[in-house]
């Protein structure tokens, strides 16, 4: 060919036209505008501007067809379920149709697309387009539906995370804890030099020359320990001005008091009590330390989430007693409730209220009997003794303590009305998924017995597992795709509730179930067969195969299960489809006590499975996991945070009434022999010991 020739150009038209013109027995190519009906010509045309290619393949992914599809996602049978739309072809007089006579789509995550061809059939599965005349089909094939998964609703999730919990745990990081972890140091520094010069006082190692040193370095110690918590103290006026009284709003009032009794100090050498402020500041600080790290764990939980499950309470659901259900969950639900005041802090305000109008009256007693001296030392004594140092770590290291391990398990409490929520007689249903996730189901292997053909036996099996449902469906429908085999219509089905079912397939009836089931059914098994773990299928009442399946026990699944069966009040309730699980096979693989569990008959593990609960129903804890372990421990873990609470509290307002007692007499006999820093100080470690012992009970989930 000469190079100087030019090149002729080709468009589809002119090569369809010569394949056309040279074989004369091809079907006749039809242009566009004869082929399509007139109505889809005017059809908008796509703006794909600015669209990434990328963007287009991260919409798209294809699970694997050996694993099960999420349940955002349609498999190719064309069964529409939740939150699911099947797409089926349309053809040429329905695409002609007005617009007004087209059935509305539903908008939805998931799209399933069928292969062209004609339509779909009513059982919802695609059928193959018919072969064209120019080619000879020798297989017919169906080509696997595209599974499109959208992430409008991930993408819908992070705006809300991100305009929520992310951007206040960014300004939390941006503030950070070095500051009060600083401060906690020097107060815990300046706590001990204050009880070693006062045990040296005690002891009478201090010269009387230096006497007024001493005061003065207490004096100045107290500033210090003051000027560490000066935030502290400032927002609690800020919250005085709001309306809310707290013990730290009581603290700043202490800190006013004991600077007072120090001006009579100095007059009077006599030491104050520096020592006894400076720990009540140090745990005052700490306590503000753990809510602030318990609140940043609590939204890097939320951020990371993917998904979120909720757990409601649902009232009456099992035999009288209120059901724990998990359902989908909203990031209002979390954000709206985290911070608000709990039961205890009330308490806990109103008691540093009254005991405030306490030390008042003691005081004004102490002064109208023996002078303005001794009412202001009674008076900044009082506020020692009336609020114990642990005090203000009862709420905040027991929550502290619970979020270290549900941030673990991903999960978050919603509010002190979660917690309580989550106590008290209740069930909490358990299905196979919990029991057994997604892969811990495995066949290791099968063995057929008798003359009938292997591929039968494991159709008939699967046919049958198919209508029990449960964890061994897709291992079975995986086993009969292997074989390309082909499921059977199933009738007369019974699950007999003791680790075996059985139904009617083309007039012969098969039994599927454990060793001691068939035994008992009259199925002469050989000897030899005896496999632990295993599923046996039995036609005719002849043994046909004996599948050994593997049940794994998952950690998470496990712990989950030992933790819900540790408290009394909680009943798990087994709603398993999966007729191998039974109440032996469950506590010999768990290793746990079933005298807890309830395990309702089938038909009613069917009606508790189907039930879903009210929207309107108040959230009360969220996970971001599917994990048995998550939704677990926001149980007993709530459980454990209102004991160890409301224990907390209720010590501490024992110490607190019985230090302002013990001033109250004291104040009317006029005797200050036992209010020395010494003594307040122990009174305090005292009280701190099963304070700080009791917000331990946190830990027992």
């Amino acid at each position: 060919m000469d190079n100087k020739d030019e090149l002729q150009e080709f468009d589809l038209d002119d090569i369809l036209n010569e394949f056309h013109q040279e074989d004369p027995d091809s079907p006749e190519v039809l242009s566009d505008a004869e082929q399509l009906p007139e109505d889809l010509l005017d059809l908008p045309e796509l703006n794909l501007d600015g669209v990434a290619d990328a963007d287009i393949l991260a919409e798209a992914s294809v699970p694997d067809a050996a694993e099960p599809l999420p349940e955002d996602t349609v498999s190719g049978n064309g069964a529409v379920e939740d939150q699911t739309v099947s797409y089926q072809p349309v053809t040429g007089e329905e695409a002609g149709s007005s617009a007004e006579d087209a059935a509305p789509v539903p908008d939805d995550d998931t799209h399933t697309y069928a292969p062209s061809g004609g339509e779909a059939p009513a059982d919802g599965k695609p059928t193959p387009p018919p072969p064209g005349p120019a080619f000879e089909v020798e297989e017919e094939f169906i080509p696997s539906p595209i599974v499109f998964t959208p992430r409008s609703r991930l993408k819908e999730l992070k705006k809300k995370l991100v305009a929520g919990p992310e951007k206040r745990y960014y300004q939390l990081s941006e503030i950070g804890t070095v500051r009060l972890q600083i401060a906690l140091l020097v107060n815990i520094l300046v706590v001990l030099l204050s009880a070693g010069v006062t045990t040296m006082f005690v002891l009478d190692m201090v010269p009387e020359n230096r006497l007024r040193f001493v005061i003065f370095s207490q004096i100045l110690s107290m500033l210090v320990s003051g000027l560490l918590g000066i935030y502290l103290m400032m927002d609690s006026i800020g919250e005085l001005f709001k309306g809310k009284f707290t013990v730290n709003t009581l603290l700043t009032i202490t800190f006013a008091a004991c600077m007072a009794d120090a001006w009579f100090c100095l007059q009077e050498l006599r030491i104050p009590c520096c020592a006894a402020f400076s720990l009540e500041m140090v745990m005052a600080l700490w306590a503000r330390l753990q809510r602030r790290n318990t609140e940043i764990a609590q939204l890097d939980t939320m951020r990371k989430a993917v998904r979120l499950h909720a757990i409601v309470r649902v009232p009456g659901y099992f035999q009288g007693k209120d059901g724990l259900l998990r359902t989908e969950g909203d990031v209002e639900d979390f954000m709206d409730t985290y911070q608000k005041t709990t039961g205890p802090q009330l308490v806990q305000n109103v008691y540093a209220l009254l005991g405030l109008l306490a030390c008042v009256c003691i005081a004004v007693i102490a002064g109208m009997y023996h002078g303005v001296s001794m009412g202001v030392q009674i008076f900044s004594t009082s506020l020692l003794v009336a609020v114990p140092a642990s005090f203000f770590i009862s709420i905040s290291r027991p929550m502290s303590i619970l979020e270290q391990r549900l941030h673990m398990v991903g999960t978050v409490l919603c509010g002190w009305k979660g917690v309580k929520g989550l106590c008290g007689k209740a069930a909490f249903p358990l299905t196979d998924h919990d029991l057994f996730p997604q892969g811990s189901t495995k066949l290791n292997g099968v063995k057929f017995y008798g003359d009938r053909n292997p591929d039968d036996v494991v159709a008939y099996s699967t046919s049958l597992i198919e209508k029990a449902g449960g964890d061994l469906v897709p291992v079975f429908r995986q086993l009969l795709a292997s074989r390309s085999g082909s499921e059977y219509p199933v009738s007369n089905f019974q699950n007999y509730g003791s680790g075996g079912i059985g139904c009617e397939i083309q007039g012969e009836s098969v039994l599927l179930g454990s060793l001691h089931f068939l035994q008992e059914m009259g199925v002469d098994i050989p000897e030899g067969t005896m496999v632990n773990q295993a599923v046996y299928v039995a036609i005719d009442g002849q043994l046909s195969a004996v599948y050994a399946i593997s049940y794994a026990k998952m950690r998470s699944a496990a712990a989950g299960l030992v933790t819900l069966c540790g408290y009394s009040r909680l009943t798990p309730v087994i709603l398993c489809s999966d007729f191998m699980l039974t109440e032996s096979f469950i506590g010999a693989k768990f290793e746990v006590k079933t005298k807890r569990m309830a395990f309702p008959s089938r038909e009613e593990a069917a009606h508790l499975r189907a039930a879903r609960p009210d929207p309107e129903l108040p959230v009360l804890a969220m996970t971001t996991r599917e994990e048995l372990i998550s939704s677990a421990y926001a149980v007993t873990g709530a459980r454990a945070l209102r004991t160890a609470t409301r224990l907390g509290v209720v010590i501490h307002l024992i110490g607190g009434i019985l230090g302002l007692l013990i001033m109250l007499v004291l104040a009317i006999m006029g005797n200050t022999e036992l209010l020395t820093p010494t003594n307040i100080l122990l009174y305090q470690l005292i009280w701190a010991v099963p304070g700080l012992l009791v917000t331990e009970w946190a830990r027992i989930v």
